[in-house]
């Protein structure tokens, strides 16, 4: 960019783009129910924009990533604003084919104390570029059926001591109802490997880029033995999140408890069991454990037709308190401004969980989560390890040849 046109757009993005009259589509690409969130925020949108037109395109959760991941690698039908889920930001974080938000005229850098310290690690690159605001955050949390857990006669709190006492509350739970402690064993292994790391630790690479997984990492070992145990029980369903079974199991209560982030209680309430509602609550993870579970964040392509509108979009969604607190009453959405976390909203008990003021409990949570590095890798660490965990839960293979088989093979791909 010449340096006349690049000064216009920082002075243009300096004043604030809201008086200019032409007419402007913006196109945002996301994916449910983060579409939602900005569907109840559009009409406080274009009361202050009335020139500027959104154009949401929405697609289903896998597909838009797919979408958004070959738009960047050929630089064709690319958004304006592109949303990224938490578990692609790493990813696209390490291409070129995002703005560096640290960079004039964006100047995010002065917005990054905002917002809850964890989301900003998530969205830098190695090398130090910020790529994304967050509008989002997933506090980990440990819903329970009320209702399955009393009739097993077990307590809640027993179950969050510890992961063995987890374990045999799961097997009192499905001997004594019938219901499935856990939809799938590898949640506890997702989990586990994820909970209680130190800050700027990875989950899969230290600071120095140094591999953390094999058969020596105690966090792994113990992550999948503990899978292996819930399996070879027979506590788990065996059914993959975001399937139909998935949903029905919420609906019928043959699944007593889920670990996610705070954002299934709005997504429960919404659309996948809302007949469950006063049936379900909520607590901290187990082994008082803390982490991040999910989130959404704002991007803008390099390519972008309207840079300007995209970045006034995007501190619309992100900085805008109003704009926060909508997204959290529509779908649960958990404020990444620290500001919204402590709207009234926060202290208001929670209809669907029986009343419990849940709120307080999640931004506690998040609160104590840590900081987690990303690296460009941990996708292809996290495909090959849960290959590894299919091994040892379907075919019994050893553990500590499975981590590994598996560091062997994410060293070669990584080199």
């Amino acid at each position: 960019m010449k340096k006349s046109a690049a000064f216009a757009l920082a002075t243009a993005l300096l004043l604030g783009t809201a008086h200019a009259q032409e007419k402007v589509t913006l196109t945002v690409a996301a994916f449910p129910s983060l579409d939602s969130a900005i569907k109840a925020i559009l009409p406080a949108w274009t009361k202050l924009h009335p020139n500027v037109t959104i154009n949401l395109q929405a697609q289903q959760f896998a597909d838009h990533h797919n979408a958004m991941t070959t738009a960047l690698a050929t630089g064709q039908g690319l958004p304006d604003v592109m949303a990224i889920e938490i578990g692609y930001v790493g990813k696209f974080a390490e291409g070129q084919g995002l703005e560096n938000l640290n960079s004039a005229p964006y100047n995010a850098a002065q917005y990054k104390k905002l917002f809850t310290p964890f989301t900003i690690a998530q969205a830098t690159s190695a090398d130090g570029r910020f790529i994304a605001m967050p509008t989002d955050i997933g506090p980990g949390t440990f819903f329970y059926r009320k209702d399955v857990l009393d009739k097993a006669g077990v307590n809640p709190l027993t179950m969050q001591s510890s992961w063995e006492n987890y374990i045999a509350s799961g097997k009192k739970i499905k001997q004594k109802t019938g219901a499935y402690l856990v939809n799938t064993a590898a949640s506890v292994y997702n989990l586990v490997i994820r909970t209680n790391l130190k800050s700027g630790e990875g989950i899969y690479f230290d600071k120095q880029n140094t591999l953390l997984v094999g058969p020596d990492n105690a966090r792994f070992v113990r992550a999948m033995t503990l899978a292996k145990q819930v399996r070879d029980a027979g506590l788990d369903a065996k059914i993959g999140e975001w399937s139909n079974e998935w949903y029905d199991a919420f609906k019928k209560g043959t699944v007593a408890t889920q670990f996610s982030g705070a954002w299934l209680q709005g997504a429960l309430q919404n659309w996948m069991a809302p007949d469950t509602k006063g049936l379900w609550r909520v607590q901290n993870l187990p082994e008082k454990g803390f982490a991040s579970w999910g989130g959404s964040f704002y991007a803008v392509p390099s390519k972008a037709k309207n840079k300007q509108w995209a970045w006034e979009f995007i501190k619309f969604m992100t900085l805008n308190q109003g704009s926060q607190i909508t997204a959290f009453k529509d779908n649960g959405a958990f404020p990444a401004l620290i500001a919204a976390q402590k709207d009234k909203a926060f202290s208001e008990p929670v209809e669907f969980l029986g009343g419990q003021k849940a709120r307080v409990l999640w931004r506690d949570a998040a609160a104590k989560t840590q900081p987690i590095d990303v690296n460009k890798y941990d996708s292809v660490a996290d495909q090959i390890l849960q290959t590894e965990l299919t091994n040892v839960l379907e075919q019994g293979k050893d553990i500590k040849q499975a981590l590994a088989d598996a560091r062997a093979q994410i060293a070669r791909r990584a080199r």
